[in-house]
């Protein structure tokens, strides 16, 4: 007979305690890595962070080599996209919104809504890459006109950073750099959450559910496969094909996205008796915080 969550007498234990530890600590840590760290900057003239700020605002849109258009990657991202979103749409058509009870859907609808920001930010570049923006080239890259590939800026342009025109148009190009920073940050922040919750939810299911439920005798759906892997294949192919930086310390952000799941669910069963979507986050085990424990090593190493 499966425990009664509701119960009091399931929460007001050690081990309960020693797993919230496990839990709540790396949260705190997590998150004094993003304030200590993390810098939503604004532009302002004379300040040195505007400058790096307007030179990474074109990494969401910007190929790992020059000789590739940055058409590719809006044209892989837009199918990336459209694959992801149908396979996640047809998981709520057949089974309901309660799937999102797992990891997993939390997990895919990120890297959709990784995917949908990417084309969108490639759609946008890939105006500004054909000087169809503003009908300007010049205002935010420069083209080599005979091999028509992305140059970047030199590290002399980098350090003096953009020239910001005298002009009453001054303010308004001033909210747009804030706002694209804003929305780079954004992006890079779900591209890393994405990143880390991808191996850690294909590891777990491949190396300890599916030899779980096969043993079991569960049949193995192909939506099931599709909603395991091609999160993966997709971001992989996405990971080489932009240019974009992975700061270690945005881990963090992995580890607080993580983390609120578990306690997703503890707020769950502590309101409604339910059976565990994952069997190693059930308290009653002897093992629960050693598996509380292996999980969160795993995602300290992503």
């Amino acid at each position: 007979m499966a425990e009664d969550t509701t119960n009091p007498s399931y929460w007001l234990n050690a081990t309960f305690l020693l797993c919230a530890i496990i839990i709540l600590l790396p949260m705190l840590f997590a998150a004094f890595l993003i304030w200590k760290l993390e810098e939503f900057n604004t532009l302002r003239r004379g300040d040195q962070h505007s400058f790096i700020e307007f030179l990474y605002k074109e990494e969401p849109w910007r190929t790992c080599l020059k000789g590739i258009s940055p058409s590719w990657l809006m044209a892989y991202r837009v199918l990336a996209f459209a694959v992801l979103s149908t396979l996640i749409t047809c998981n709520i058509v057949l089974d309901g919104g309660g799937v999102f009870f797992f990891y997993t859907q939390w997990t895919f609808t990120l890297v959709t809504i990784y995917f949908g920001l990417g084309s969108a930010f490639s759609v946008y570049g890939c105006f500004l890459y054909h000087g169809h923006a503003n009908g300007d080239r010049s205002d935010s890259i420069d083209v080599d006109p005979e091999q028509s590939t992305y140059v970047p800026p030199s590290l002399e342009e980098d350090m003096r950073g953009p020239d910001v025109p005298k002009t009453s148009n001054d303010e308004g190009k001033n909210s747009d750099y804030q706002s694209m920073g804003f929305w780079n940050h954004i992006f890079q922040i779900v591209y890393q959450i994405a990143g880390g919750a991808v191996i850690l939810t294909d590891s777990v299911f491949w190396l300890i559910l599916y030899p779980l439920y096969l043993s079991k005798g569960f049949a193995m759906r192909p939506l099931n496969i599709c909603l395991h892997s091609l999160n993966a294949v997709f971001l992989l192919g996405d990971a080489i094909l932009n240019d974009m930086r992975f700061p270690m310390f945005r881990i963090a952000y992995f580890i607080l996205w993580t983390c609120t799941y578990v306690i997703f669910q503890w707020i769950i069963h502590a309101c409604v008796s339910l059976w565990w979507p994952y069997p190693f986050l059930n308290l009653k085990s002897p093992y629960a915080p050693l598996w509380y424990v292996f999980k969160l090593e795993v995602a300290l190493c992503k």
